[in-house]
């Protein structure tokens, strides 16, 4: 649903294809690194299909045997289904509880029986150009699937008025016992697909339709306020009204790259800025005019108890740098914390929102990040999750896994008697986790460039550790004398104490440094630039520069990174903004996290996003600023950085400080910004450290020990 550039919206959320290679496999409080680049998920060797070979002409298709079940029959576990025959049925009407007909086209095999269905909801259009609906439906017909892509409501060729996420629920629902009810169906639903496409799969899910059986979503937003239409209570600008304007009509418009957007971002007040588009946009004005958590958010915002109801399985997937990364481990977490994790599956990896998705977009370089080894067959992932949960099918990945070409083993003993293994051991039947015989989570570490496998995520033998904010009073521009110091009387950073070199020196440190925002010149951050040499914009006096030393040691996190700030302004609302950087041996900067401007609070959200409470001037308030999840090590040599600035323009609307209605206002003031480190206000970096005595700092960095 959201883009990082603001230019082009929507066609580049198309193509849900990919190649996963690659595993890794873990045991019960064990964590398995994988040293090398092999097979994924192969279960199906014939009829496994990549990315390109998708794109090709799959016309011809060989006839095998007939998968033959009733609508209420469980398949077998001996059945094979690989290479049917595929028929085609376009435009077929599928009737919801208010009359409204959806369309869909649907493939299927060809032989007489009943099959699973799997089923992608799109707002994007399913004859889209840019996305290969044809061959990924013949690609899952040939396994013995129906696979069936349905214009929502409003869109494409399916009547109604297309009300955004809020439609879904519902008429998911409908569409998911419709299929199920069909002379071709066994009455198992399966739903996969990314962006607006996976959110509208827990939206359906939360209904409970008795067929639905599990689901696959990739990319998936879910935190209204935090994630979309803003960021941490600051207007996401860059994506409101670009992708509104591109979903305005019912097929995707790809021309609005063309329009002159300094200009349209420019305008104020911000709720008639769609009008220099040429349009108006009810939805952007919605947006605008729903500015907290209020019921109109609340429709499809999921709290715990929508989680205790979800008991089905879920393979989800995203990106360190992916901007849906938030709402997707929303999800993970909300069914980790009120559900059953048994059948719960993630994959997190070193992409942008496109390379979840996207094989072209699984680059060996994120920015001037060096990620090799990142493609993942994804489709083939999501084939056998479906094969184990839609068809019972004992052809799982572990006959697979468990021929290994190697009888090589490579165990390391830990200090809790954890194992690490590579991917060449032996003995693998006794390690595979949960009853699809898949990790629980496979994530990519950035920084060292491996896949690793854990046994939950965030890892266990992951600590929260502050990295304090401090200076000698002018911490302003990378030039200033800003630093953060490791709390070394930590019980949470004693095991990794020795990693930072602490050189400086307290005596002299001031309580607080100070800025200047000025909302008609706020900082610029590049759309669109995950992982690029930032340090040009730390020359800013209205950016504030903390950095370690040197690193001695490598320093792994895993899992959420915050920032706890304690902040006065002289405005009545204002911005603060916060990003992480990992500062190379040479100077080069590269901004970690999947928000390319970082996270951001608006002051008058500070205490929560269902209400507005503006500032009192100069009152040290307590700000809590999400940088989401990441996973990487800083290096030896290298260094940590914290930025803190008050914007990051043109992704974020720059405050203008008033603390008037944002849709509505057109004044602006500068606020002058007091950021406090002193003992009783202590403005922290909180690093999800994975300390070095643990096995999974021990098997991935054990050579730097």
């Amino acid at each position: 649903m959201k883009e990082t550039s603001f230019a082009v919206v929507i066609v580049t959320f198309l193509a849900f294809l990919g190649v996963l290679s690659g595993v890794v496999l873990l045991a019960d409080n064990e964590t398995f690194i994988l040293e090398d680049v092999g097979s994924f998920l192969n279960q199906q060797q014939d009829s496994n299909i990549s990315g390109a070979e998708l794109a090709q002409n799959t016309s011809e298709i060989s006839n095998t045997t007939t998968l033959s079940s009733n609508s209420n029959q469980t398949p077998k576990n001996n059945t094979k289904s690989t290479n049917y025959s595929v028929e085609t049925v376009l435009g077929q009407k599928t009737p919801l509880r208010d009359g409204v007909q959806l369309v869909s086209d649907i493939w299927m095999p060809t032989e007489e029986g009943q099959y699973p269905v799997i089923m992608i909801r799109t707002p994007y259009g399913r004859s889209n150009p840019q996305m290969n609906y044809t061959g990924m439906g013949e690609y899952f017909a040939r396994q013995g699937y129906v696979f069936m892509v349905q214009d929502v409501r409003g869109k494409g060729d399916s009547p109604g008025d297309f009300g955004f996420l809020f439609q879904e629920g519902q008429d998911g629902y409908d569409s998911i016992e419709w299929a199920a009810n069909q002379s071709w169906s066994n009455g198992r639903v399966g739903m996969m697909g990314f962006d607006y496409m996976g959110t509208d799969q827990w939206l359906a899910a939360r209904e409970k339709p008795p067929h639905l059986v599990c689901i696959a979503p990739t990319a998936a937003t879910g935190r209204y306020m935090e994630e979309v239409p803003s960021i941490g209570g600051v207007f996401y600008m860059g994506w409101a009204l670009p992708w509104t304007l591109a979903n305005n009509g019912r097929v995707p418009d790809s021309n609005t790259q063309n329009l002159n957007w300094t200009s349209i971002f420019n305008h104020r007040p911000l709720s008639t800025a769609d009008e220099l588009t040429g349009t108006q946009v009810a939805l952007y004005r919605q947006f605008l005019e729903h500015q907290t958590r209020d019921d109109y958010w609340k429709r499809i915002q999921f709290t715990d108890q929508d989680f205790a109801g979800i008991i089905i399985p879920v393979l989800t997937i995203t990106g360190w740098f992916d901007v849906n990364q938030p709402g997707t481990l929303f999800y993970w977490n909300g069914l980790k914390k009120n559900s059953t994790p048994s059948d719960q599956y993630l994959i997190i990896g070193p992409w942008t929102h496109d390379g979840t998705f996207e094989t072209e977009e699984q680059v060996s370089s994120v920015g001037y990040l060096q990620v090799p080894g990142t493609q993942k067959d994804l489709l083939a992932a999501q084939l056998a999750f479906f094969n184990y949960y839609l068809k019972n099918s004992t052809d799982s990945p572990q006959s697979t896994v468990n021929n290994s070409n190697s009888s090589s083993s490579n165990t390391i003993p830990s200090n809790n008697n954890t194992t690490i293994s590579n991917i060449n051991s032996t003995n693998t039947s006794s390690t595979l986790n949960g009853p699809l015989n898949l990790p629980r989570a496979t994530v990519y570490i950035t920084g060292l460039s491996k896949w690793i496998n854990l046994t939950t995520y965030p890892p266990e033998d992951m600590r929260i550790t502050p990295f304090y904010l401090n200076s000698r009073g002018q911490a302003n521009t990378l030039n200033g004398n800003g630093f953060l110091q490791w709390n070394l009387t930590s019980t949470n950073a004693s095991s990794n104490s020795s990693a930072v070199n602490s050189t400086y020196s307290t005596n002299l440190t001031a309580n607080s440094d100070s800025y200047t925002y000025d909302p008609a010149n706020p900082r610029p951050v590049t759309s669109g630039g995950h992982a690029i040499n930032s340090i040009s914009t730390e020359n800013r006096s209205d950016v504030l520069v903390y950095t370690t030393t040197a690193l001695e040691e490598p320093v792994m996190i895993v899992g959420p990174v915050t920032v706890e700030l304690y902040a006065a302004s002289t405005a009545r609302d204002t911005d603060f903004v916060a990003r992480i950087m990992d500062v190379y041996p040479n100077g080069t900067t590269i901004n970690l996290g999947n928000f390319e401007s970082g996270g951001s609070i608006r002051a008058r959200f500070r205490q929560g996003f269902d209400r507005e409470i503006l500032l009192e001037p100069g009152k040290i308030e307590k700000y809590r600023i999400e940088l989401y999840d990441m996973g990487h090590v800083f290096l030896p040599g290298h260094k940590i950085r914290l930025e803190i600035s008050s914007s990051a323009y043109p992704i974020l609307h720059p405050n203008p400080n008033t603390g008037n209605s944002i849709a509505t206002d057109t004044q602006q003031q500068i606020a002058n910004q007091t950021i406090y480190h002193d003992l009783e206000h202590q403005s922290s970096l909180l690093l999800p450290v994975i300390p070095y005595n643990s096995s999974t700092y021990k098997g991935l960095l054990g050579s730097y020990l």
